[in-house]
């Protein structure tokens, strides 16, 4: 069966690395980016399609009638859109006769959207799920081809989530691909009325408010951790990245964002609720005890 890929992020990397490896799966074409300023997760796929003699075709200026005349000519049977931002034209959906098999890494129809690693750590969720659906004209609304629930753990930070989400990844393209060799790949609609939707984050988002909760700051940290950029503060004007904090105790009457402590580069600040511990942070010039962050 010839198969196509669309992306240009990690999940991307890991799905063509597993369609590669797939049995009676034919590759005939990746349409991905250059490089991306936007994607703090890019990858560029372009070595491992040279190696595999796979064609390529770079989406970056380009516009879209030439990236369906190019998707169209590799004629093939299913395409995957994993890891690209962006919705895909009717006319691309309809040239696979098999369709697109979009992913998600959310418990669709819950979690629709944009960023759902980011949101899902951010709001101190303890579950969320990798799903692969059959795209149509909505957002993350087609029927879902599968679907399987993840824990998120206290210690989990982007990168373990992501790194547990590729584990299962692989595992559902395998089965996704041997169905459709074996004509059995079945799919259910999704409930749009149970659907949630998360906002596209910004650079504001990122920034710590220190009026909040230890553990939600903690939570806002986590999220952000590589291969994101990172939350950060201020301090003296300066924007300083904090990539891993530890909550701490915290006597009650002290204002959030006062420094309490600067032990071996460990900065101690005081939170909404308790404090927290900033403990691989961006700071060339520590603070000391009673400076303020904002």
């Amino acid at each position: 069966m010839k198969a196509l890929l669309i992306g240009c992020v990690m999940s991307s990397e890991c799905a063509l690395e597993t369609l590669l490896a797939c049995d009676g799966i034919d590759i005939v074409g990746v349409v991905t980016r250059r490089a991306s300023t936007f994607n703090a997760d890019f990858r560029d796929l372009t070595p491992l399609c040279k190696q595999n003699g796979v064609p390529v075709f770079f989406a970056d200026d380009t516009d879209t009638a030439e990236m369906t005349a190019w998707i169209a000519r590799q004629a093939p049977d299913i395409a995957f859109c994993i890891g690209w931002s962006h919705l895909l034209d009717q006319d691309i959906l309809d040239i696979p006769s098999h369709g697109v098999i979009g992913y998600h890494p959310a418990p669709l129809p819950r979690g629709r959207g944009r960023h759902p690693i980011i949101w899902a750590l951010a709001l101190g969720l303890e579950e969320t799920g990798s799903s692969l659906f059959v795209m149509d004209a909505g957002a993350d609304s087609g029927a879902i081809v599968t679907q399987q629930r993840v824990p998120i753990t206290a210690d989990d930070d982007a990168a373990s989530l992501y790194a547990r989400l590729l584990e299962i990844l692989q595992s559902q393209l395998h089965d996704i691909c041997q169905k459709l060799c074996t004509g059995s790949l079945s799919t259910h609609p999704q409930d749009h009325s149970a659907a949630t939707y998360w906002r596209k984050r910004d650079k504001s988002d990122g920034r710590i408010d220190w009026r909040m909760p230890a553990e939600g700051i903690r939570n806002l940290v986590r999220a952000l951790a590589a291969p994101y950029p990172g939350a950060h503060c201020l301090f003296d004007g300066e924007e300083i990245k904090v990539h891993k904090i530890e909550t701490a105790n915290a006597e009650t009457d002290i204002e959030p964002g006062r420094v309490i402590g600067v032990i071996g580069g460990v900065i101690t600040v005081k939170a909404g609720t308790d404090a927290v511990r900033l403990i691989e942070h961006g700071f060339t010039r520590l603070p000391a005890t009673l400076d303020y962050l904002q």
